[in-house]
């Protein structure tokens, strides 16, 4: 997928396991949160991915549909009136090649931080502070010059069971609720992606809905992929 940097990353496996031993190893306790996977988008499945859901990541084949549809849905507001998304809303443009999982990360931990303690000092802690201020390009760029993060990504790009191909054709979205609103956050595009009232309770089977719609534009395809972000009880 074309990005605004020549830089590219090994694309990271979507696979829970790995994606906890990365969040877990840059600063996300292991008794505060933890992906699971979605095993369908039918209600009964829906339930029994462990509640509360704090955001949802979705991989999905990037055709060139996908990529025309970019413009577009930057016009795209919350009910009838458009509406700029909240300033609440974490977000981060996408430049470096493949780095879409890591970018859906941060966007999944950068909007629930208000739902867990990350480790004082860590990686994420340090991030998350250095660029609440920044725009989301500056925050690209900063994540783009950061070796750390790349080293980390590489790390866990390289701990799945499929061997990393630098060439694909899928790409991560994250989805998460903020101010009562739904939102589609990908760093392609220019800006987060609203999608109409949501709730923390009700941010799954919101997503999920969001996902289906996007699934039936693949028809031919069955590279999908759903995780969640769970906070664990204690």
């Amino acid at each position: 997928m074309a990005t605004s940097s020549t830089k590219r990353w090994l694309p990271l496996e979507a696979n829970p396991d790995v994606m906890n031993q990365y969040i877990w190893g840059l600063g996300v306790p292991e008794d505060e949160a933890e992906f699971n996977d979605v095993y369908g988008l039918d209600e009964e499945l829906l339930e029994m991915v462990p509640k509360p859901v704090l955001a949802v990541m979705f991989l999905f084949p990037y055709t060139s549909q996908a990529k025309a549809e970019k413009e577009p849905d930057r016009e795209k507001a919350c009910g009838s009136e458009k509406e700029e998304p909240s300033e609440q809303v974490y977000f981060l443009k996408q430049t470096v090649g493949n780095a879409c999982g890591t970018i859906g990360m941060l966007h999944a931990i950068g909007n629930a931080t208000s739902d867990m303690t990350l480790v004082e000092g860590s990686f994420l802690d340090r991030f998350y502070k250095t660029t609440a201020k920044m725009d989301p390009f500056e925050r690209a760029d900063f994540l783009e010059k950061d070796r750390e993060m790349e080293d980390a990504h590489s790390l866990a790009a390289s701990a799945g069971d499929t061997e990393a191909n630098p060439q694909v054709d899928e790409h991560y979205v994250c989805f998460t609720c903020v101010d009562g609103k739904l939102y589609e956050l990908d760093g392609m595009k220019s800006q987060p992606i609203c999608h109409g009232s949501s709730s923390p309770s009700s941010l799954l089977q919101d997503a999920a809905k969001v996902i289906k719609a996007m699934i039936e534009k693949n028809p031919d395809s069955m590279n999908f992929n759903v995780m969640a972000l769970s906070k664990k009880e204690k």
